[in-house]
């Protein structure tokens, strides 16, 4: 008798329908096949999620908070001024995440800064752009800050008149992107780094706190414009806020360990000082002065010049003296002019080149003569500029300049 059964010795190869033309799949294999791409789905799901709970989000020390201990995160940490605080920050028993895209800044310095203080939870570096608002939102939920010191920032003026927009997003549009994760994660002080381009060309000197504020280039507008809305939002939170409008930096590290270093690019839109040294080492043929003609002494444009030590001591003490839901705007400088002129004749004495100067026309977007009145600074942070001394300045500036040639590349003997 036959078996009404069939018995296969082959696997049946799947059926088609035809219909009209068109071979359509067997619904109970095509039912089958959904079947296992959504099991596939699922644990691949499930997989992920294990993996990120086990894996990616482990506790680190930067991510907890810890008593007796403030975690900063110093944006632009890893450039001239930034590095400086870092460093201050680090040697007064601080936790610091510096958060930059070395577009300005030098991983030099932060590897400087790592070998420095190497023990665990002191100090990490995220590569990381502040125009990027998920990469930010993602530090700030990733690491437990109690404070932000906001230094990044492009900061020629020359430059910001030739790409405004550029300043406008690097500045202003970044400087929300902050005060927005600063918001949604709860982070209560901030310590903003502005500067004195933000008053202009005041009619009356020394510049005070309560002077007019009427920027007329680029950069001076874009850090106003920050400020104003640091200070709209403050006006609807407990935040703690220290804006420092702070004038020509000079100088470096007073052990040699940290220096000013621009991108080659930039030497035309540097630092006086910078352009001095390039002068003095050979680099250019000689310093260019741009504008003989204002209405000072001399001719030539006066500012009131704040070394870097000074500077960096200024923040940490906004930092300690900061209070929730208060603001405190302060000048940062030395309440002193010096014509560029007289800047010139310390550089060549502090790097014992005499130094060829050339003299053009004056560049867009420049003031005759700043200077501050830092009485209040003074008298609410008890904070006095301590190394005013020009020559001096400039010649800690110019040992750590001979014995880094190449920048931080690596490091010559250093140099008496």
């Amino acid at each position: 008798m036959q078996s009404i059964g069939r018995t296969r010795t082959q696997s049946r190869p799947s059926r088609s329908v035809n219909l009209g033309g068109m071979d359509y799949p067997d619904p109970k294999r095509k039912g089958n096949f959904v079947g296992k791409v959504a099991l596939a789905a699922i644990m691949t799901t499930v997989c992920i999620l294990v993996l990120k709970k086990s894996s990616f989000n482990y506790a680190t020390p930067f991510s907890m908070r810890e008593e007796g201990v403030t975690h900063v995160l110093v944006t632009g940490g890893a450039g001239y001024i930034g590095s400086h605080a870092t460093l201050r920050l680090l040697k007064d028993g601080y936790r610091v995440t510096i958060v930059d895209n070395l577009s300005r800044g030098n991983i030099g310095a932060v590897k400087i800064l790592q070998e420095l203080f190497p023990e665990p939870g002191r100090l990490q570096f995220i590569y990381a752009d502040l125009g990027d608002a998920k990469a930010v939102n993602k530090i700030f939920a990733e690491n437990a800050f109690d404070a932000v010191m906001h230094f990044a920032a492009v900061a020629y003026v020359g430059e910001s008149t030739m790409y405004p927009l550029k300043y406008y997003h690097n500045i202003t549009s970044n400087t929300l992107v902050v005060l927005e994760s600063m918001a949604r994660h709860d982070v209560r002080t901030l310590i903003y780094s502005s500067t004195c381009a933000t008053y202009g060309e005041p009619e009356k000197m020394p510049i005070t706190e309560e002077t007019t504020q009427v920027p007329i280039n680029p950069y001076g507008k874009a850090k106003k414009m920050a400020e104003d809305m640091i200070l709209d939002f403050s006006k609807t939170s407990d935040m703690a806020v220290m804006i420092l409008r702070y004038f020509n930096v000079i100088g470096s590290d007073p052990e040699g360990r940290l220096g000013e270093s621009p991108p080659p690019e930039l030497r035309e839109h540097g630092r006086i000082s910078g352009a001095c040294f390039d002068a003095a080492r050979g680099i250019m043929p000689g310093l260019k002065v741009k504008g003989t003609d204002y209405k000072t002494h001399d001719g030539t444009c006066i500012r009131d010049y704040i070394d870097v030590t000074d500077l960096v001591d200024a923040h940490v003490k906004a930092l300690e003296k900061a209070v929730p839901g208060k603001v405190g705007i302060y000048n940062v400088g030395t309440g002193k002019g010096r014509s560029v002129k007289e800047f010139v004749e310390a550089c060549k004495k502090a790097t014992g080149v005499d130094i060829k100067v050339d003299y053009l026309p004056r560049r867009p977007g420049d003031y005759a003569e700043v200077f501050s009145d830092p009485s209040k600074i003074r008298n609410e942070l008890n904070w006095t500029a301590r190394y005013t001394d020009l020559q001096q300045s400039l010649k800690v500036a110019w040992r750590w300049q001979k014995a880094h040639r190449d920048g931080y590349g690596t490091p010559s003997v250093m140099a008496s």
